[in-house]
Order: C-alpha cells, then sequence, then structure tokens
C-alpha cells in the first residue's frame, strides 16, 4: 500500500496512532489539522498533536482556519485517498469528491449510533453495553455515509473516558490498516446507516458536567467516569465547587434525601441519590490539586460535614 497517495485530516490525541499506522503503511503527502492554539499564561502558540506528529515524520502540514473557504491545497495534492479522523471542522464537498478512492473517516462509535463530536463521552454517560469503531465514507452530513467495517469494544465499570479513549484509538488504527486493501482493490462492503436508528453525541456544555443526586446511583455513577478525566463531573459542597473523579455504588440503600452526605468513612464520603449510596473515592477542591478523599477528608472538619446537603 506503500504507493498509495494519502491525506490526512485529524487534530487530537486520539488521531495520533491513525496517522501513524497511516505513515507506516501508506504514502501520507500532506496532513490537514487545525490551526495551532495559545496556551499557558504566556499565550503560547502550541502545535495540535497531530502536527507534531507529521512534522516528526517530515510531512507537510496545512492548517486551514475554515476548510470550507481555504480548500485547494488539498484538491491539488491529487491523493489517492482521504482519511479524516476527529478533525474538527465540517469537510465540504469539494474536498469529499477530489480523491480517486473517496474519502472516509474512522469514528468512535458503532453507527447510527451516537454520531457526533463527544461519542466516548456518551457512550458511558448512557451507560451503553458496548461502543466500538467504525469505517465509513463520509458524505456532506454529520457522521451519516455508508458504513465500510465496524469493530466492538464491550464496556466495562472500570472504563472511563481516559481508558476507553485510549482502547478506541489504537482499535481505529488497527481496524483502518485491516480495512484499506478492500477499499483500494474496491472489495469493500458499504452499507447504506439506518437514520431511524441515529443517536447523537453532541459535545459537553459546562451544564453538563453537574451532577444530579436525584437520579439513580447508576446515572450518576455514569455521569462520574463519562466526564473523567476530562472535563470532569462536579458537585458543591459547603458552597465551594468539588470535581468528583471516582466514586463507586455502594449496597446501601438511600434513607435520606437525595443529596444528603450520610457517611463519613476514612477514605470516601458517602452521598445518597434516588436508590443506593455512592461512595465518592478521587476528587479535586476548586483551585487545589487532585486528591484521594483520604487526604481531603484530614484536613476538614468532619462533623460539620456529616449530614451536609451537595448542591
Amino acid at each position: 500500500m506503500k504507493d498509495i497517495k494519502v491525506i490526512f485530516m485529524g487534530t487530537p490525541d486520539f488521531a495520533v496512532p491513525i496517522l501513524e499506522s497511516l505513515i507506516e503503511h501508506t504514502n501520507v503527502t500532506l496532513v490537514v489539522s487545525q490551526p495551532d492554539k495559545e496556551v499557558g499564561r504566556h499565550h503560547e502558540l502550541e502545535a495540535t498533536p497531530v502536527k507534531k506528529v507529521a512534522l516528526e515524520h517530515g510531512i507537510e502540514v496545512f492548517q486551514p482556519t475554515k476548510i470550507r473557504e481555504e480548500f485547494d491545497r488539498v484538491v491539488n495534492e491529487h491523493a489517492d485517498l482521504i482519511v479524516t479522523c476527529a478533525y474538527g471542522q465540517i469537510v465540504p464537498e469539494s474536498v469529499l469528491n477530489c480523491a480517486r478512492l473517496g474519502c472516509i473517516n474512522v469514528h468512535a462509535s458503532l453507527l447510527p449510533k451516537l454520531r457526533g463530536g463527544a461519542p466516548i463521552h456518551k457512550a458511558l454517560l448512557d451507560g451503553e453495553e458496548k461502543t466500538g469503531i467504525t469505517i465509513m465514507y463520509m458524505d456532506k452530513n454529520m457522521d451519516t455515509g455508508d458504513i465500510i467495517s465496524k469493530k466492538e469494544y464491550v464496556i466495562k465499570d472500570t472504563d472511563n473516558v481516559g481508558t476507553l479513549h485510549d482502547i478506541l484509538s489504537k482499535m481505529g488504527s488497527e481496524l483502518l490498516i485491516e480495512t484499506l486493501p478492500s477499499i483500494i482493490n474496491g472489495t469493500n462492503e458499504r452499507i447504506p446507516q439506518n437514520n431511524d436508528e441515529a443517536t447523537y453525541a453532541w459535545n459537553i456544555k459546562r451544564e453538563d458536567e453537574h451532577l444530579n443526586f436525584n437520579l439513580p446511583s447508576r446515572e450518576v455513577f455514569n455521569k462520574v467516569r463519562g466526564l473523567n478525566p476530562w472535563p470532569r463531573a462536579n458537585t458543591i459542597i459547603n458552597g465551594v465547587e468539588i470535581k468528583v473523579l471516582e466514586c463507586f455504588i455502594g449496597e446501601k440503600d438511600s434513607i435520606f434525601s437525595p443529596g444528603t452526605i450520610c457517611e463519613i468513612n476514612k477514605d470516601n464520603i458517602g452521598i445518597c441519590t434516588k436508590d443506593k449510596v455512592i461512595y465518592i473515592t478521587r476528587i479535586k477542591p476548586f483551585g487545589k490539586k487532585e486528591m484521594n478523599c483520604l487526604d481531603y477528608l484530614n484536613g476538614i472538619d468532619k462533623e460539620q460535614l456529616m449530614n451536609t446537603i451537595v448542591e
């Protein structure tokens, strides 16, 4: 496949293994990524993760502010194939149709489920039993193109956004390389999506991060792991925002109002939900570093905390 001329379009860490696999197995001649962003106190520009890898391999990087208006560089490359993964902009039809073998996408869900920009978060938030990777042809709409191949992953209770991100990123790079030969020789499947089965995974908003202990414990547990390690769930204890990073569901039924701190143990804090007590084990108080609840509890008045209603 080294004679196949490929353009890769991607931006974050998730897309890096996909690019690395393409570099190893094909001829990647151009990488398209989002513009660099300012970071830190000094607002220094930082290259995207995909850009860093491309430059390490001596591959030209194109970073249009709006690909819908600045696509000539891509079209003029006359690539055999365009591969996208978490690029971050809507790709115009001029780009979708310019490569001989088409434009394909590596998406982190089992389409048509979880179309959109946050499929890893949403799979956990919704308590899905499985997720996976879909390789599909791109079309003008969001994640609606014909499916080429899929691979499933059974979600574990120990998974969070971080672990699932790394697992699916590696799975995506492997499935892509397995699928490419059939795309190149024209023997691949092309299965239209059933739009009636579609669900959506919109990007997480600030208001989505707040925990609601009036819900069943399972939903609270899923929100905590579905937002960890980023952007992280939060609650308010005695007027202070607390990021909740890890928790587990206990066996005890709730006997107080949801949101009541009903237990303070050596290394966890028990909070009532609609049905069970959920135990928080790792947090990040506002303005402080992440810590285990053991360390947090060593520095506060435990009696004052008991029976507090979290907001």
